[in-house]
């Protein structure tokens, strides 16, 4: 039977799947990690050490997943990412390496970023749009915010963390502190540096119509370069997919058996 692999996003680690692996480890090969600086993982050396942003680019994360896939001698799966494991998730099925091994994508809470910035273009190109363009910029205000020198640092550090365990009721230690390079490295980028080509495989993208920082409007013209995409909205918040793991769990199961091997 294919393995799925799960991606975490900001400012989680692979705990925020273990409903969701419990729930499916049993009849499935599912596979979990922690991503790049997020967890038990470090970005160590020279570049680290003088605060370089390089080690935390987009494409890197891209070989960090395909490195996984290698060390686990996993041919083939189904990805699925969250937040900003759905951001990485968009990119590796764009590369070359995604045909024949990558089976299906599944998307949650975390655009495309070039479809991200079409979309902005072309609404701030149209009057009549204009709205949409705003709202979601009201709902990306963090993203700038992130961007300021030591102030988001310290607010992860002593307050949010916190904040943000008693809510999720598990720790993430300075995972919040050390994922502010995420956005730092790649949000305000220009593109090119990573694929933007499409993937012809099966797309689901889960829209949650409560996530406070993503406009379900978001998920218009994905059909241009990801012909089989279908949406799936769910009356939930960003984290359903920890909150209601056994939901997503079975909507993830009912997938991967429409498309066993990238077909149906």
């Amino acid at each position: 039977m294919p393995s799925i692999l799960l991606v975490h996003g900001y400012p989680d680690d692979h705990h925020v799947f273990d409903g969701v692996v419990e729930r499916l480890a049993a009849d499935r090969h599912v596979i979990t990690y922690d991503t790049r600086n997020a967890g038990a993982s470090r970005v160590t050396g020279n570049a680290a050490d003088r605060g370089s942003l390089a080690p935390y680019r987009l494409e890197l994360l891209v070989e960090d997943l395909y490195a996984v896939l290698d060390a686990t001698g996993t041919r083939s799966a189904h990805l699925v990412g969250h937040d900003w494991g759905s951001i990485q998730g968009w990119a590796a099925i764009q590369d070359p390496r995604a045909q024949g091994r990558i089976l299906s994508y599944t998307s949650i809470s975390g655009p495309d970023l070039g479809h991200f910035r079409r979309w902005f273009r072309t609404r701030l190109r149209s009057p009549r749009l204009w709205p949409q363009a705003l709202f979601q910029a009201l709902r990306s205000w963090y993203v700038a915010a992130f961007h300021v020198p030591v102030l988001p640092d310290a607010a992860w550090r002593y307050l949010l963390t916190p904040r943000y365990e008693k809510y999720a009721g598990r720790k993430i230690g300075d995972s919040g502190v050390r994922g502010l390079q995420l956005y730092r490295a790649n949000m305000f980028r220009s593109g090119g540096a990573v694929p933007d080509g499409g993937y012809a495989g099966p797309v689901q993208v889960i829209v949650p119509l409560k996530d406070p920082f993503l406009s379900p409007k978001l998920v218009s013209g994905l059909e241009s370069r990801f012909p089989r995409v279908e949406i799936r909205k769910v009356a939930a918040g960003h984290w359903w997919p920890e909150r209601s793991s056994g939901d997503f769990a079975a909507v993830l199961d009912r997938w991967m058996a429409e498309h066993p091997d990238g077909a149906g």
